[in-house]
Order: C-alpha cells, then structure tokens, then sequence
C-alpha cells in the first residue's frame, strides 16, 4: 500500500508549502498508521466482549449500556471535533484523541481486574468513544489535505487502512480470548502501543490547510462557533451528508446484521454466517484499495453511482434470492457498494478551502448517527417483519445516496 519514502537528493519535487517529496509520503504514511490505530483499537476492545460481560456478570441490556457510552462518547467527538481542530489543528487534534483513546482503554481495562466495575468501565468507554469521534474527524481532515497536496485520491486507501486495523484487532481479540489472557494486560497492552506510535507518527503531520485553492464559491472562513454551526445548514454539506447516511448505513447494517439474516433468512450454520461476514468485509477492503486509481480516472460521480448500484444489485440478491449462494455473489456486490461512499464523502467534505473541518465534523456526524442508530431500527423492524425484508429501508438509503451523488463532485469538474 506504501511506497517507499523518497530522499530529498533523488527527487526534488517541490510540493505546496515547500514540502518535499519526503515530507508528503512521510505523512501519508503516517496517516495510514493514524488510521490502523483508530481500527486496532476499537476491534481489539470489541473482541474481548465476552469475557468482560463474564467479569461483570452483565445482562445483554447493561452490555447494551456499555456500548452506548462508546456511542455517546463517539458522537460527542465528532460533533466537538471541529472547534477542537479549529483551535489546536489536525496534528495535535490527532495526538490528543490517541492519548484518550489509549487512557480510555487503560482505565476500562484495569477497571475490568481491579474492581471497579461497571460505572467505571462505562466511564473509560465515554472517554474511549471521545477519543476515538475526535480522531475519526481529525485524521480525515488531514488525510483529505495530504489528498489535495498528492494530486490523487488516497482516502479510500486510508479507510482501507482503517478495516485492516480492525482485522488486525480482531485477530488478536480472538487470540487473547484462546489463551485466557486478562482483558486488562491485554488492551493496555494496545493502549501502549496506540500511544506511543501515535506520538511518534502525528509528528509527521503536515497542516491542514495545504492544498487549497481559494474559488469564489467558497463561504467565508470558519472563524466562530456560530458559523462552523451554520455549515449545517448548507445544502452541498446536507447532500453530501446523505452520501454518506445511505452509504454509512449499508455499512454498519451488513456489520451488525449480515451474519444473523444469513443464519435465520437463508439457513446457513453460526460459522457460515460469520464467514459469510468476513467475505462482505474482504469485498469492501478489496474495493477500497483498488477504487483510488478509479476515482482518478472517471471522477467520483460516476464511482459513486456505479458503487450505489451494486450495492443495490448486492443488497436485493440478499433479500430476495433462492439461494444460498446467489446471495453470496449479492454479498460481494454489496461489499463492494459499499466501499467508497463514506471516505469519498469526507474527501468531498474537505473541497471547500475555508470551512473544511467543519464541513468533515458535520459529515462525519451524519455517518455516525447512520451506524450507531439506524442498526437498532432495522433491528426492531426485523423482529416484526423478518431482517431479510428489514433491509429494503437500506436499500432506499442506498438509492438516495446514488441520487445525491453529483454534490460529491470534483472542484476541478463543476
């Protein structure tokens, strides 16, 4: 994913800013660290949930408590993150988000071996879910700048990032549940690790403001609360808003429900339906990576709407086919719709030279809302009607964000 970093002496490009070849691929690369991290930790925490509902001795209703307060937190974070990166900038926005998201991890954890218990767990996951909100928003607002000042998209790439971290977490989830390892060495152990690279690596930060060429079209500059507040008023951030709201929630409804319609839709084993999971997020991983150079060459109007149609075509194989196995062709077309929306809206979000943290915070707050409560909806709709049939309220989502799609297009093609 990574080329090599350039020396200075073997190419003298300059690039905005007077960065070297050098100092852009130093914070691209950092950026897919930055991003890794954000994945590692939220999986790793996620793959030690059954043994922390076995410490506290936990009803699926006071598990539900815990992951709202990653959720509260989470939302928290996004809707704060842009006056934060106003104030502090995207580099030290970054540092200090990896620094609660490690202390978050540390105090759940050793709450989990010392005792503390549930409130106190619920406390470390808040902060945890801050953390993590205000990183999600800082960490695209550079990336989209590195984008700008590299000249080619990298934000999908960025996001692919992201899901290998997680799979990465996931792994050592499983690992440390296989040995019995104690959940507080365990993510303290992450904690450690997140926060000693993310202060070596956010040193690599360049600013956010890189990259920009002022148009006339541009609002006037976010120097207030107030007005950082109007961006969500205005219609291009709403539209592409709903970019990502249909595209977000074709995401987050496969994370908590593909493997479960599976199982009780089309009669597949819990294992099946796990792998079935595993292969909808390898789709969405593959696309990510390999839609950047795509995106250069025709443009993100165009992938969005072909994206938007697969994921269609993915999601009513799903719901409809008679076969097990035609619905995991529908599966890989899915996970390849759903791939590119979420960081092409952010990338979108971040075109306006003056407002750009504003406009990812707003963005990025609509897509949380999308995985965090459209999920329980379609939950609550599956438990009257079946999940298979709860899913053609995504498939309408999905649609809107195909129809919404042309607000995401490029400065350089209006």
């Amino acid at each position: 994913m990574s080329e090599p970093m350039a020396s200075p002496s073997l190419d003298t490009r300059t690039y905005d800013g007077g960065l070297t070849r050098y100092d852009v691929v130093r914070w691209r690369n950092a950026l897919f660290i930055v991003f890794a991290l954000s994945g590692l930790s939220i999986a790793s925490w996620l793959g030690r949930i059954p043994s922390i509902r076995d410490l506290l001795h936990a009803s699926t209703l006071e598990m539900g408590f815990l992951a709202g307060g990653i959720s509260v937190g989470s939302i928290a974070g996004v809707t704060l993150s842009s006056h934060v990166i106003a104030r502090f900038g995207a580099r030290r926005t970054s540092l200090y988000a990896l620094m609660l998201v490690a202390f978050g991890l540390v105090f759940a954890g050793l709450s989990t071996a010392l005792g503390g218990g549930f409130w106190a767990i619920l406390v470390g996951m808040a902060v945890f879910g801050y953390g993590n909100g205000t990183l999600d928003v800082a960490m695209n607002v550079s990336g989209a700048a590195a984008e700008r000042v590299l000249g080619r998209t990298v934000m999908p790439l960025f996001h692919a990032s992201f899901s290998l971290g997680t799979m990465v977490g996931a792994a050592l989830g499983a690992g440390a549940e296989l040995i019995d390892l104690p959940v507080s060495v365990h993510v303290s152990v992450i904690a450690v690790v997140v926060a000693v690279v993310g202060v070596i690596v956010t040193r690599w930060y360049q600013s956010e403001e890189l990259g920009h060429a002022v148009r006339e079209d541009d609002g006037p500059a976010s120097t207030g609360w107030r007005s950082r507040l109007a961006i969500w008023t205005t219609p291009g951030t709403l539209l592409i808003g709903l970019i990502v709201l249909g595209m977000a929630t074709a995401e987050g409804s496969a994370n908590d429900w593909l493997a479960l319609a599976m199982v009780d839709g089309h009669d597949v084993s819990n294992v099946a339906g796990t792998t079935i999971l595993f292969v909808f997020l390898t789709a969405m991983t593959v696309a990510r990576i390999a839609g950047s150079p795509l995106i250069d060459k025709y443009g993100r109007v165009p992938m969005l709407r072909v994206t938007a149609a697969s994921a269609v075509v993915g999601l009513l194989l799903v719901i409809l086919a008679p076969t097990v196995w035609l619905a995991i062709v529908g599966v890989v077309f899915w996970g390849f719709g759903a791939a590119l929306g979420f960081p092409v809206g952010l990338s979108a979000a971040a075109d306006d030279s003056r407002n750009a943290a504003a406009r990812v915070s707003a963005v990025a707050t609509i897509g949380y809302v999308a995985f965090l409560v459209l999920p329980p909806v379609i939950g609550f709709l599956g438990e009257h009607f079946g999940l298979l049939n709860a899913l053609f309220v995504v498939l309408v989502l999905i649609v809107a964000a195909g129809l919404a799609s042309g607000a995401a297009r490029e400065p350089a093609r209006r």
